[in-house]
């Protein structure tokens, strides 16, 4: 029924308009009533005038102001192929159009040039549903030429998300150079300082004469302090042309001194680099590795905790069962070390060292220790990692310290700890190492901070009633070092610039064999053991964080089991397709 009324009666015929375009279409197809034709490339097309200017602005301008074209009665269109305006001619007399892949790239220039929008649209869209690593590029440069902001936001998010696809594609090659540089600047692009560099070079090399002056331009987007190391000096330092550019041998050396040299590194003479930030694609994620789960059981598993999805990921397992390692993160790489391996026959001590790539999601050995350890302490400093104390083949406590390069996978000792302790709370602040506490070879808690000095090899000591902890974690954010617990809700954070303690609020539980990470300057303690408030010792599975600028704790849910006595770190890294 149509709408009625007591002054009349409103009758819509909804199929009007369609069969209006039906019958103009076929009159045009008898060239009947047509008042001007379209040519193009030879070919001609008789159309209305009217029906032209009702379907798009571009024809209305033309034939609705005093253009010599509104009173032609050929009008030619240059630069449009005869049958795709055909088949937009088409489009207009009946609302239909089949889009294809050899088409679509000539239907959205002419939907452009002659402003239909709907159709421009369209054609969009199906360029968006089929980008892939190889095409984005190009589609970003057609985005700007058409001004479709659509198109370029879905492509440029490509081409940042599949950069290492996208880099081997052959349309990187053709970039212009201000091209090359935008896209290799860009904080979100998804890939590892090593392959930027490869890249860049790979260009410039596909024409070496007419691009070789742009190297120091590019050479500028690889953010060198967070190359490895090992990349640095043996590869991008003895390339031949990052050796004949002067501009580049000096980004070269700053970087190498920043990343090699023990000392302070705000020397007058080195260039600032070190304030460019790591990309947005980095992520940082919590790793758990080994420890003691449900039943006391010592654990190969490797896990990941992925923040934004809150989800729990298995990694490749430890080679081997091991009690009380220490584990570091240096370089997006782990490293474990040392520890008791677990087994049917006697358990010796292990000096192993397993280096662990979640790009490969495999574990290897490099080379061990200088003597079997466990119960010690390990932290990553520049490129080393040092340990310290532990215990030692005949169950002594170990004094001893040494430091593992992993740019030349070597091990050296160094200057021995003043005061042999187990289980002290460890941090690396401006080439200062610091040991709080611990427990002697009584298990007597040590009321001591024990400071090792990086560059000068040299250690000094720090009595102190504040420190009493004993396997507690620590860790860094900004200018403090917390200290997390150890048979204690206490938090108390050092402030190494004013060289003082400050109390921060305490754990919900008495908490001790715990781990503890930073993710975003937000402490997360994870597991561990706690002291009830009847003196019964339970195996915890909590993870808590901790806000420094609110100070509050926050519950993050539980982790896959109980555990503790586990190593506890985060990774920088840029996420692997395979694995995560």
């Amino acid at each position: 029924m149509e709408e009625g009324s007591a002054e009349g009666f409103l009758f819509k015929d909804h199929d009007f308009s369609s069969e209006l375009l039906r019958q103009l279409n076929a009159l045009r197809q008898n060239a009947m009533l047509t008042d001007v034709t379209l040519c193009t490339d030879g070919f001609e097309i008789p159309c209305h005038r009217n029906v032209l200017a009702s379907s798009s602005p571009y024809f209305k301008a033309m034939f609705c102001n005093n253009f010599k074209e509104s009173h032609q009665a050929k009008v030619d269109l240059k630069g449009i192929d005869s049958n795709i305006l055909y088949q937009i001619i088409l489009y207009v007399y009946t609302g239909e159009i089949l889009i294809t892949a050899d088409n679509v790239l000539y239907l959205f220039e002419a939907s452009s040039m002659l402003q239909y929008v709907k159709l421009f649209e369209a054609c969009s869209l199906y360029l968006q549903d089929n980008l892939t690593p190889d095409n984005c590029l190009s589609m970003i440069r057609l985005s700007k030429i058409l001004n479709c902001q659509n198109l370029n936001t879905k492509a440029k998010a490509m081409a940042l998300k599949y950069f290492p696809d996208v880099a081997s594609s052959e349309d990187l090659k053709e970039l212009c150079a201000f091209e090359l540089i935008d896209y290799l600047g860009d904080d979100e692009l998804c890939g590892e300082e090593e392959q930027v560099f490869e890249t860049l070079m790979i260009w410039i090399r596909h024409d070496l004469q007419a691009r070789q002056g742009y190297i120091h331009d590019l050479f500028r987007k690889v953010r060198l302090q967070y190359v490895h190391p090992t990349f640095l000096f043996h590869f991008i330092a003895n390339d031949s042309l990052i050796q004949s550019s002067p501009t580049c041998r000096n980004i070269l050396e700053s970087a190498r001194r920043q990343m090699f040299s023990l000392y302070s590194t705000s020397a007058p003479d080195i260039k600032p680099l070190w304030h460019v930030p790591r990309r947005y694609s980095y992520q940082e994620f919590l790793i758990l590795i080994g420890g003691r789960k449900d039943n006391q059981q010592t654990t190969r598993d490797v896990l990941l905790y992925d923040e934004k999805t809150s989800q729990w990921l298995s990694l490749a397992k430890l080679p081997v069962r091991l009690y009380k390692a220490s584990s570091v993160s240096l370089h997006s790489n782990i490293y474990v070390l040392g520890g008791r391996p677990i087994n049917d026959n006697r358990s010796p001590i292990s000096d192993n060292i397993y280096i662990f790539s979640l790009k490969l999601n495999q574990w290897r050995l490099v080379e061990p220790m200088l003597i079997p350890r466990y119960s010690h302490r390990s932290i990553a400093y520049k490129n080393y990692i040092f340990s310290f104390g532990g215990i030692g083949e005949n169950q002594e406590i170990l004094n001893s310290v040494e430091r593992y390069d992993s740019i030349y996978n070597s091990c050296e000792n160094m200057a021995n700890m003043p005061v042999a302790v187990l289980h002290p709370a460890v941090a690396a602040k401006e080439q200062r190492i610091y040991l709080f506490g611990g427990e002697d070879i009584m298990q007597n808690p040590v009321r001591l901070i024990q400071v090792y000095h990086v560059s000068r090899n040299m250690w000094f000591r720090m009595e102190t009633r504040i420190v009493k902890n004993v396997c507690a974690p620590a860790v860094v954010i900004g200018d403090q070092i917390i200290i997390v617990g150890g048979y204690t809700r206490r938090i108390i954070a050092y402030d190494t610039k004013a060289n003082k303690f400050m109390k921060c609020a305490d754990m919900k539980d008495r908490r001790m064999h715990h781990g503890a990470a930073v993710i975003k300057n937000k402490l997360f303690v994870t597991g561990g053991r706690r002291l009830t408030t009847d003196n019964v010792i339970e195996d915890s599975d909590s993870m808590d964080c901790y806000d420094p600028e609110t100070n509050a704790w926050t519950p993050k849910g539980t982790l896959p089991h109980k555990l503790f006595d586990h190593g506890c770190l985060t990774l920088q890294c840029v996420p692997c397709p395979n694995i995560l």
